[in-house]
């Protein structure tokens, strides 16, 4: 049949378009010429570049598997830490020693390293400081410090003779360049492929009060960040990631075991990433009694209480400097923070300790904190997957929201309600990023979108209410932003990010809204539910790419996404469905639906009858396949009186006015 029409087609084409497009064959010397026939007029070409056109994702490959999944060849660095430092409260400074061991996994001898020099942000002159003012956000209000290297050296194994006994050799300084928040090491002997070698640095820096609003100090209470020169990552989509750390864009970071210990004033309470080993040195009998109490409760424990800290109780008798000791496994970095007036709270879910630690002018609002914790790990790990860690943190001071893993930074809050929403916040990124370990400097969406995404769901649960309209303006100011002369892609990093605004949407909002767009209008609850879980579970303590989340997706839920990804993520197309008319016929009605923005989405057509009654008609997205108009043709013997796209007004669609038809009165 294929073969038939397509010759009738051609027979009855203009005479113009069936000329060769070849030139005509040269005549022999001396014949006459042929008569030239007119130059057919030919089209221009057509490129695939629709809305439903393939994205242009990296080939997979052994590494990265064309499903999503880390591939049979898939390969990741690891770097453990053993790190001492000590906290000089009167010079509010840190000095610290640490030795990392590094694992080349890759298939590359390295012959140098890159280290992540956060610190340096807080330099005279540094490039952050000439994107944030001093008193941002992301600004350091004009401190001046960055780390300062007083020692670095390496130590790798000596190839041994056979039958000789391996040894090590220790180089001396090795050469280094700094470029800003990021510093070249030249390695002294180079790691081959599945080989390891120790790196040993002594350093030091002076603690910002305002660390760009992700670390510094308030008083006596210390809260300390990027506080230890650290690897950068190595990987199989960019080498060495060598991206600077300006203040907005986060952190991209190697997973190890992490020991570290922290001296401080003996008046101090410790809390940080991992688990305590020393608790008998540095806690007293009576807190020891009250956390194995609260090891087995899942009601909230006082360990510290404000009477003990008004009394002295809360503090072994004894002066001069203590030493806490923490092990962390399977971490990608380590925070701690460290204060003389930590009210401290515990509770457990399934052996998770969730604490919170708090200053009794913040008794108010954080008298609940350890609860909001715990309801927060009992509710991811529900969702999307189990929390692998012995326990979580949260820490009041002067860092407005932040987190590393199992520990997550918060102020004091006004009111309860705001509390909850940025400690369920916080400790949703123990999963993105802290489990699933994405590229924040590049992707932040992968990083915060998702995390406010899971967080939408969080906050319904724990106050048992509906958030249905503050979604709605969510996805107007996104839509807005999409329209501005500074609008930018979901795709764009951070550092790049125009404004603040483009921060709060690209980054946060805009993800969140379409991902729920996803899940509610495109696959459902359930299907979306079990893909983002298997992404989840397939990149956890592993490096994900944008394409292995898309991927991912459509493997599990089956549907091919590529208008989704490139309508939502790699543009900023707008989607305006409307029901621009409505015919009622003997057999039933019809409807002409209207797609008016180059972004397409399914559709939800409700009907209103003259009885009252309703009924609501979906339609698959591939009704756009054919253009933008869609006769949607619905047999029903009654009149219709209203016809309404996106009837309960969550889809993302950018000009609500036109999703309505009424019939005249």
């Amino acid at each position: 049949m294929f073969r038939l029409t397509l010759a009738l087609a051609l027979t009855a084409a203009p005479l113009a378009a069936q000329q060769p497009t070849t030139p005509p064959t040269p005549t022999m010397p001396g014949a006459a010429a042929a008569p030239r026939a007119a130059a057919p007029q030919l089209r221009a070409p057509v490129a695939d570049t629709g809305i439903f056109s393939p994205v242009p994702l990296p080939e997979p490959s052994q590494v990265r598997s064309a499903d999503g999944s880390p591939g049979p060849r898939y390969w990741q660095q690891r770097v453990d830490y053993t790190i001492k430092a000590r906290l000089d409260t009167t010079a509010k400074t840190l000095t610290g020693t640490e030795s990392i061991g590094y694992t080349n996994n890759s298939p590359d001898t390295l012959r140098f390293v890159w280290m992540q020099m956060d610190q340096n942000l807080f330099r005279p002159g540094a490039t952050g400081s000439l994107l944030n003012s001093s008193d941002s956000r992301f600004g350091g209000a004009g401190f001046q410090g960055g780390f300062e290297i007083d020692r670095i050296t390496q130590t790798a194994a000596a190839t041994a003779r056979k039958g000789a006994r391996a040894g090590s050799t220790t180089s001396g300084t090795l050469r280094t360049r700094l470029d800003e928040t990021m510093m070249y090491v030249a390695l002294a002997t180079p790691v081959a492929p599945g080989r390891s070698t120790t790196i040993d640095i002594a350093y030091h820096f002076n603690i910002p009060e305002h660390g760009a609003d992700r670390m510094g100090r308030d008083g006596p209470l210390y809260e300390l960040a990027q506080w230890y020169p650290r690897m950068a990552v190595y990987d199989d989509v960019h080498g060495w990631n060598t991206l600077p750390y300006l203040g907005q864009g986060e952190f991209y970071l190697e997973y190890g075991d992490i020991n570290y210990e922290v001296t401080v004033p003996a008046g101090y309470i410790v809390a940080g990433t991992g688990v305590l080993q020393n608790s008998a040195e540095v806690l007293t009998a009576v807190q020891r009694a009250r956390l194995a109490l609260a090891a087995h409760a899942d009601t909230t424990v006082a360990i510290i209480t404000a009477a003990d800290l008004t009394s002295g109780a809360a503090r072994p008798s004894r002066g001069g400097m203590t030493t806490w000791r923490f092990n962390a496994k399977q971490v990608r970095d380590v925070a701690w923070a460290a204060s003389p007036e930590f009210i401290w709270d515990a509770s457990n879910w399934q052996g998770v300790m969730a604490n919170a630690y708090y200053r009794p002018s913040a008794v108010a609002t954080w008298k609940d904190a350890a609860k909001m914790s715990r309801f927060t790990i009992e509710e991811y790990s529900r969702r999307w997957l189990r929390y692998p860690y012995p326990q979580i943190s949260a820490v009041e001071g002067p860092v407005s929201g932040m987190e590393y893993p199992m520990v997550a930074m918060e102020a004091r809050s006004r009111t309860a309600e705001e509390l909850f929403n940025v400690v369920t916040h916080e400790i949703g990124h123990m999963w993105y990023p802290m489990i699933v370990g994405s590229d924040e400097r590049r992707y932040a969406w992968m990083d915060e979108g998702f995390n406010t995404f899971i967080n939408s769901f969080s906050e319904e649960d724990y106050w048992k209410r509906s958030d249905s309209l503050t979604r709605k303006g969510e996805a107007q100011f996104v839509f807005r932003l999409d329209q501005s002369g500074t609008a930018q892609p979901i795709m764009t990093p951070a550092n790049r990010y125009q404004n603040n605004n483009n921060l709060g949407s690209l980054a946060y909002v805009k993800p969140s809204i379409v991902l729920l767009a996803l899940r509610n209008k495109v696959l459902g609850a359930e299907v979306f539910d079990t893909a983002f879980a298997e992404y989840t579970r397939r990149w956890a303590f592993r490096h994900p790419q944008p394409a292995d989340f898309f991927r991912t997706m459509e493997s599990v839920s089956g549907r091919d996404l590529s208008w989704f990804w490139r309508g939502f993520f790699f543009t900023t197309d707008a989607l305006d469905q409307a029901v621009e008319n409505v015919r009622q016929t003997d057999s039933g009605v019809v409807v002409l639906l209207r797609n008016f923005g180059p972004a397409v989405m399914p559709v939800e057509l409700e009907l209103t009858f003259s009885d009252g009654t309703k009924q609501v008609v979906r339609y698959p997205v591939e009704i756009w396949y054919a253009g933008d108009r869609y006769l949607a043709r619905i047999p029903t013997p009654k009149r219709v009186v209203q016809a309404r796209v996106n009837p309960d007004g969550f889809g993302p669609d950018i000009i609500p006015a036109d999703d309505m038809w009424k019939s005249a009165p």
